[in-house]
C-alpha cells in the first residue's frame, strides 16, 4: 500500500494538527511503512506515550491500544505494562524533554535492566508544545524561548547515554533520510530486549524560526549537512568529522566511542 492508503487504514483521521513541516509526520509515515513491510498490523503493538507533541502521535491518531501517561513517565508505565503482560509488544513514543529530562532516570534504568520495550525518542531539540524552552538535547549556542542569547549548556548525547547505561541495541536516524528511517524502525522492532531509537526531527515552528531555519526544507538540509552515516566515518579525517553527528545502528558503547574517536 502507498502511504495515503496506510494512513487511511491506521489513523483515526488522515490529517493531523501538527505544525506545518513538523518531522513527526515523517515519523508516522515511516512507522506505518515499517509495520507494513514487516507484515504486521499497527494493533499488534501497545503504545505508551507521555506529555508533549510526541504524546499526540499514538493517542490522537493511531488505531491501536495506547496508554497516555504523565509527563516524563512513559518508560516507567511501559515497564509496568510489559511486566503485567509479557506477551505484549510495547512501544514508547516520547520527546527529548519527556524522555531525557524528567524521564531520564526511567530511561537509563530500563536500559540497565534490559526491560524488553522499544523506546522511540523524537528529538526536536527543545520543548515544542509548551513554548519552545531549552531541553536536555538543545545544541550549544542554540536560541530558544529560555535561552534567547544562545544555550550555554552542553547537551546530552542520547546514544552515548543509553549505550553507557547498558543498552544492547541503539540507533539514531534523522528524518531527512526516510528510507533509512524505515529500515532502522524495522530493525529496532525486530531486535530483542531494551531498544532505543533517537529520531532527529525538525521543528520549524519553535526551533527553526529562532535559529535561522524557518522552513522545514532548510532544517532537513541542515540535517543532511551535519549528520553522517557511521559507514562513512572511517574514511574521514578528524577535521572533516568535526561538528558532524553520526547516525546508524550501534551495538556497544565501545563501537560508538571509536566512531567518535574518543575510544
Amino acid at each position: 500500500m502507498n502511504i495515503h492508503e496506510l494512513r487511511k487504514l491506521y489513523l483515526k483521521q488522515e490529517k493531523t494538527t501538527f505544525c506545518p513541516g513538523c518531522g513527526y509526520e515523517i515519523f508516522i509515515n515511516c512507522l506505518l511503512k515499517a509495520v507494513e513491510e514487516m507484515k504486521k498490523k499497527l494493533d499488534d503493538f501497545n503504545f505508551v506515550e507521555g506529555i508533549g507533541c510526541s504524546g499526540w502521535v499514538a493517542s490522537n491518531y493511531f488505531k491501536a491500544d495506547n496508554f497516555h501517561t504523565t509527563h516524563g513517565r512513559p518508560v516507567a508505565f511501559a515497564t509496568g505494562v510489559k511486566l503485567a503482560n509479557p506477551k505484549l509488544n510495547v512501544i514508547v513514543i516520547g520527546g527529548d524533554g519527556d524522555t531525557a529530562s524528567i524521564g531520564g532516570n526511567h530511561l537509563i534504568h530500563a536500559a540497565r535492566k534490559n526491560i524488553p520495550i522499544a523506546v522511540f525518542c523524537l528529538n526536536n531539540f527543545l520543548y515544542g508544545m509548551t513554548g519552545g524552552q531549552a531541553g536536555p538535547t538543545t545544541p550549544i549556542n542554540s536560541k530558544t524561548s529560555t535561552t534567547t542569547e544562545g544555550n550555554a549548556d552542553i547537551p546530552f548525547d542520547l546514544v552515548k547515554l543509553v549505550l553507557g547505561a547498558g543498552a544492547k541495541y541503539v540507533n539514531r536516524y534523522p528524518t531527512a533520510y526516510p528510507h533509512l528511517l524505515v529500515k532502522g524502525i524495522k530493525n529496532m522492532l525486530s531486535a530483542d530486549g531494551f531498544r532505543f531509537m533517537e529520531i532527529i526531527s525538525q521543528c520549524p515552528r519553535q526551533y527553526g524560526q529562532r535559529n535561522q531555519m524557518r522552513w522545514a526544507s532548510k532544517m532537513l538540509l541542515w540535517q543532511k549537512e551535519h549528520f553522517i552515516s557511521k559507514e562513512k566515518v572511517r574514511s574521514l579525517n578528524d577535521e572533516t568529522l568535526k561538528d558532524k553527528i553520526i547516525f546508524g545502528e550501534f551495538q556497544s558503547l565501545k563501537e560508538y566511542l571509536e566512531l567518535l574517536r574518543e575510544g
